[in-house]
């Protein structure tokens, strides 16, 4: 009997508790959905007068060239608001407003249009803030104001006219706000938008911005005594050296001795190698003056690239096989599956005959070719030779062909053994050379226009690779026959040719390259202007 009260108690006191505990679950469920849509839920305001997109922009003229997208925008949506719901400013709305305000920070020095209402409106922001077509559209301007500046760059005209004939990236800034929209904080991942070398040229940004900040860029002077240091010297030019060495993180330490160690020296030589100087441990005059250059230059430099940067279709890296040509660093890089599998360096035209930044697929590869002189080459070289010298054709194992001069196939071709086509309005393509000597100059600028690669054997056999129709001894007859032989590849390869003179390798460390164009100061005028 007492057992059985023992176990009736229990159960009453479980049942009890069970009881409360489902209470509390009803309670809960009930009370939950009320929290979210109290915080989370976004009651859109009555569309308005679309006839108000253009009254504004006759209010506004600076924010015009965004109004044919702005219209497209509100159309798409049925005018409804974008930037404000009954209670206010949304909070994509102030991480717009924080993009704008740290523009600097993507490299951008851009004169905000109205920035005194931009202020006000957040400034003065309350709650349950009642909006204005005004506002929402001045917002949805600078949206767009954000997206070309950031994301887009420059205009293709004005691309143009630097010479930039690569393709530009094609997107809609109006689809794009859809996603900004549904995911606030995509604002601040734009991966997707840019191509990933422009975040690290923005990182090396804070970072020179930084040191420009701390006034440790102090100017070096060599030392009058003498016109290069070596290992072993001591002068207290070494220990301004090593400090800005320190700086510039080619050297992890600076122990602030004055004497030349081997230390410095393979901080030199990291030095150079980045700048696309000669390795030498011997400091010289020359490497004085470059690191001397004002680091307003170099962040200069940076933003710049920066820009070159927005142009470029981030498709391009996802490529199976794309070869990269970047004719400040005179430098190939052959691409497969997103990783580098050669590099070579290359020679780019002169100044008067500047290489051309384009793209284009490369389809054949020949072997033993002639070389079909330029008629510009014709008129301003090989005729005033052959006016001095009857036998000119003849010593340089030439000959007229159909109204034109052609060189022909052998060791001393001007075209080498072998090109590389990429068929192009430019008539520019990649080729050996019997010039070797050229590779090792310091400044690369020497041709016609074409690119001569240091290692076109190597890039043959790279490209051929996994052609069953070739193996290296095939491709080595093929280049010493003697013979023109033509050969379509199975699969087309992109050919890039860039100009980039700042570049961040994948260990994070920049390069710098000479503007062996000079491109970089009117990209610069341009940016401002803008």
């Amino acid at each position: 009997m007492r057992k059985s009260i023992v176990l009736l108690t229990l159960f009453i006191f479980c049942s009890s508790l069970s009881m409360l505990s489902c209470k509390k679950k009803d309670n809960a469920s009930l009370k939950l959905p009320i929290t979210i849509n109290a915080s989370t839920k976004v009651k859109s305001l009555t569309p308005f007068d679309s006839t108000l997109v253009h009254s504004f922009f006759i209010k506004y003229p600076a924010l015009q060239k965004y109004q044919q997208e702005t219209t497209e925008c509100y159309r798409k949506r049925n005018y409804q608001y974008i930037w404000f719901d009954t209670k206010g400013l949304l909070e994509v709305s102030h991480l717009l407003y924080n993009k704008l305000n740290n523009m600097e920070d993507e490299g951008i020095k851009a004169v905000i249009p109205y920035k005194e209402k931009l202020d006000s409106l957040f400034q003065n922001a309350t709650e349950n803030q009642k909006a204005t077509i005004n506002d929402e559209l001045l917002l949805t301007s600078f949206y767009f104001f954000y997206t070309h500046k950031v994301l887009k760059g420059i205009d293709d005209k004005k691309t143009a006219e630097l010479g930039w004939h690569l393709p530009r990236k094609k997107k809609s800034y109006v689809n794009y706000l859809d996603s900004i929209i549904a995911n606030p904080s995509l604002i601040d991942k734009n991966e997707k938008e840019v191509l990933g070398q422009y975040y690290r040229l923005k990182e090396v940004l804070q970072k020179y911005r930084k040191t420009q900040k701390d006034n440790s860029w102090n100017p070096i002077a060599l030392d009058s005594s003498t016109t290069a240091l070596k290992l072993g010297d001591s002068s207290q030019t070494i220990a301004q050296i090593r400090q800005r060495l320190f700086i510039l993180e080619d050297l992890s330490a600076d122990s602030k001795s004055a004497i030349y160690d081997d230390v410095l020296a393979i901080g030199i030589l990291k030095y150079q190698n980045r700048n696309g100087l000669l390795e030498n441990p011997i400091i010289t005059e020359k490497i004085i003056a470059s690191l001397n250059v004002p680091i307003e230059d170099r962040i200069k430099t940076i933003t710049v690239n920066m820009e070159r940067c927005r142009w470029i279709d981030v498709d391009v890296a996802k490529a199976k096989e794309l070869i990269v040509v970047n004719i400040p660093s005179y430098q190939l890089t052959y691409f497969k599956e997103g990783k580098p599998v050669l590099t070579s360096n290359v020679v780019v035209g002169k100044d008067m005959n500047k290489t051309v930044i384009f793209s284009a697929d490369m389809r054949y590869i020949v072997f033993s070719p002639y070389w079909n002189v330029p008629k510009s080459i014709i008129a301003k070289e090989i005729k005033p030779s052959i006016a001095k010298n009857p036998n000119y054709l003849s010593q340089h194992n030439m000959e007229w062909y159909n109204g034109g001069i052609r060189q022909k196939p052998g060791p001393k071709n001007s075209l080498g053994l072998v090109k590389f086509l990429f068929p192009n309005n430019n008539s520019i393509y990649l080729h050996d050379t019997p010039s070797k000597n050229l590779f090792n100059e310091e400044k690369r600028a020497f041709s016609h226009g074409c690119i001569r690669v240091a290692k076109p054997v190597e890039l043959a056999n790279e490209i051929l690779k996994d052609d069953k129709n070739w193996t290296p001894e095939k491709i080595d007859a093929a280049m010493h026959k003697g013979k023109e032989s033509w050969y379509t590849l199975k699969n087309k390869i992109p050919v890039y040719i860039g100009y980039f003179t700042a570049w961040v390798d994948n260990e994070g460390v920049i390069h710098f390259y000479d503007d062996v164009y000079q491109r970089d100061d009117r990209l610069a005028t341009m940016l401002f202007e803008e």
